[in-house]
């Protein structure tokens, strides 16, 4: 069965060009294409459903990872297809739940690769990417955004400790914790404490401050 695929970009002329390439490959079909955020969601309303989605992330008058978590619920493997390149813009993608992550300065190739590889399953990012998940130096980076409060707050989060619990120890309301937690979540682009305890454990975030 043919691969369905949307595809999200705010430039005609590019979704012409790749709607032709991957309307060329027998098991590629092209089920819908959009120029903004808006439009994605009504569909998704209606009912659209599709196996893929290449997102691009400069989309009219606002963020394309911004619908990652949309199409995520909608069943759709996400790859980001941009001119995005630098490591916090492809971490942030990281962090939205992305699976697949493709220059448009790319081969023609690799952006089917990447189809395929995310259709199967599989995650696909480019190779320098792909070492630096390795090494953890991506998703350890994440946490340069926050300040100093809000980093003693995830390490609080992460021991399993309530607004109020956190409030006691740091001298702190409980209302001003929430705030800074949202502040948190925003600046990491994750949804719940749940996300930040465990973002926090696998990159060791808890015992590196302990042990400064």
């Amino acid at each position: 069965m043919a691969i369905s695929l949307i595809l999200v970009d705010d430039h005609p002329l590019f979704r012409k060009g790749l709607t032709h390439l991957l309307e060329g490959n027998p098991d590629i079909t092209v089920a819908a294409q959009f120029a903004d955020a808006a439009s994605v969601r009504t569909w998704l309303e209606q009912g659209g459903r599709a196996d893929v989605a290449l997102l691009d992330r400069t989309l009219q008058e606002t963020d394309g990872l911004t619908l990652v978590p949309e199409l995520k619920r909608g069943g759709m493997r996400v790859v980001m297809l941009t001119i995005a390149e630098e490591d916090h813009e492809i971490r942030d993608a990281i962090t939205k739940g992305v699976d697949g992550y493709v220059l448009k300065t790319s081969d023609p190739e690799q952006i089917l690769r990447a189809i395929h590889a995310v259709h199967q399953g599989d995650s696909l990012f480019p190779a320098h990417v792909m070492q630096k998940l390795a090494s953890g130096e991506l998703l350890h980076g994440a946490f340069d955004k926050l300040s100093t409060r809000e980093l003693e707050i995830v390490t609080f989060v992460a021991r399993g400790l309530s607004n109020r619990a956190i409030g006691n120890a740091l001298g702190l309301s409980e209302n001003t914790v929430r705030n800074h937690l949202r502040s948190i979540l925003d600046k990491l682009g994750l949804v719940n404490r749940v996300q930040v305890a465990t973002l926090a454990l696998e990159q060791g975030l808890v015992k590196k401050l302990d042990a400064g």
